[in-house]
């Protein structure tokens, strides 16, 4: 008796013989090369830019890669890549927020005058910071909503305006200093995790990543789809575990890794949840990739920009609270300096695109290491902040540059 096998049906979305059927990981590499032809770079141009970076630093200096200062460099990215990630979901839908700044550093103001003069429990106090940036967002999102003024005049006055409330509120003393021992410095300053922690959270997360795979690939071969390989799967899981497990354990060689930073990935992972998980989220590409298509399709759009304007203030005032931590107090200058220009050029380096509808939570994270880096490197060499501002203008300059050239390849190949 011989048994015959039933070969199994080709997936739906190869079935055009056409079309090149790319599958392992030698089919998994080939089609990211297309993609990369494409015009569809991803964040290959930030990875590489941050490991040409952190060479030339390290041929200069020998210390920049050091445990000790990588491990500042993460805890002093943490309050603006907060501030970063905001500005990633008003980029999305084509938008911009040019107070952010001035948002976090009147947060921080407030905070301080509830928690040291108004002696207010502190958690009262951030909540109460926290509100005003949320009615600030909604206050966005109304006029230019119901009045139609743009969002860089709005905001370019919301700069102006809470400048002058953050040095109303804080007065004549112009600095309220907070107490060494509260939890927010201990947060900022002195909380760090366990390592063993810190390996739990890398079992964590590669376990996840090994899980969703697996779950996503079962979904769509149900539907009929092609879908990676176990093995491509696995060795997803396998890299990430074991480059993370490389980095904590270096920078345990020092003080390790901060409360602060992972409760910035925290953020950035539950932001990138929201993004590509949501129906919220997809509203705030489909917004800004073509405003008419999505209000045709049935998306409220008013209600997506006040969405988008309430998340960025939002954020801006977390970041803000977070470098009042860090500093140990709330000033004058708090929010103030190239807070805007930093937090502005991170998305945009990340590989947020400033035309819309394009652009990841994790552009916050990879766009602060990039100028974070700069900062640090330039620092270590004892060159002057001038310096740091043009070759930061450089980077945002080609990394606008490289979207421009992506977006007009991803349209000549129909991607767009």
């Amino acid at each position: 008796m011989t048994t015959t096998t039933t070969p199994s049906p080709t997936p739906t979305d190869l079935q055009d013989e056409r079309l090149r059927a790319d599958t392992g990981v030698g089919g998994a590499i080939r089609a990211g090369i297309d993609r990369i032809r494409g015009g569809d770079l991803g964040f290959l141009p930030v990875i590489a830019g941050l490991a040409i970076i952190w060479t030339i630093f390290q041929v200069l200096n020998p210390y920049f890669l050091s445990s000790g200062n990588l491990t500042n460099l993460l805890m002093e990215s943490a309050p603006v890549g907060v501030i970063a990630l905001g500005i990633v979901f008003v980029l999305l839908v084509g938008e911009i927020d040019l107070s952010v700044g001035s948002v976090s550093g009147l947060a921080a103001a407030i905070m301080a005058i509830n928690f040291i003069d108004n002696r207010w429990p502190l958690p009262l106090a951030i909540a109460a910071a926290v509100g005003i940036a949320v009615v600030i967002g909604f206050a966005y999102g109304f006029i230019y909503n119901r009045i139609g003024v743009p969002s860089f005049v709005i905001t370019l006055a919301g700069l102006l305006g809470f400048l002058g409330l953050q040095l109303f509120v804080l007065g004549p003393k112009g600095t309220i200093n907070l107490p060494f021992d509260s939890p927010l410095v201990y947060f900022g300053q002195l909380a760090f995790v366990p390592q063993w922690l810190a390996y739990a959270f890398i079992a964590l997360a590669a376990a996840a990543v090994l899980i969703g795979g697996i779950l996503r690939a079962r979904i769509r071969r149900n539907a009929g789809l092609s879908a990676p390989a176990l093995s491509l799967i696995l060795i997803r899981a396998g890299l990430l575990a074991v480059l993370l497990a490389f980095a904590v354990w270096y920078l345990y060689q020092a003080r390790g890794v901060g409360w602060m930073v992972v409760f910035f990935v925290a953020l950035v992972l539950f932001a990138n949840y929201a993004l590509t998980r949501t129906s919220w989220g997809r509203s705030l590409f489909a917004v800004g990739g073509n405003r008419e298509a999505a209000r045709r399709s049935g998306i409220r759009i008013t209600a997506i920009y006040t969405s988008a304007f309430i998340a960025c203030t939002t954020l801006a005032a977390v970041g803000g609270l977070l470098a009042a931590g860090r500093l140990a107090s709330a000033a004058q200058s708090s929010g103030g300096g190239d807070v805007n220009l930093n937090a502005i050029a991170a998305a945009v380096i990340g590989g947020t695109s400033l035309f819309g509808g394009r652009g990841s939570a994790f552009a916050a994270l990879l766009g602060i290491l990039v100028i974070q880096s700069i900062s640090s490197g330039l620092t270590l060499l004892n060159l002057d902040s001038s310096i740091r501002y043009m070759v930061t203008g450089a980077v945002v300059l080609i990394a606008v540059a490289l979207d421009a050239v992506a977006r007009r390849s991803r349209s000549s190949h129909g991607r767009a």
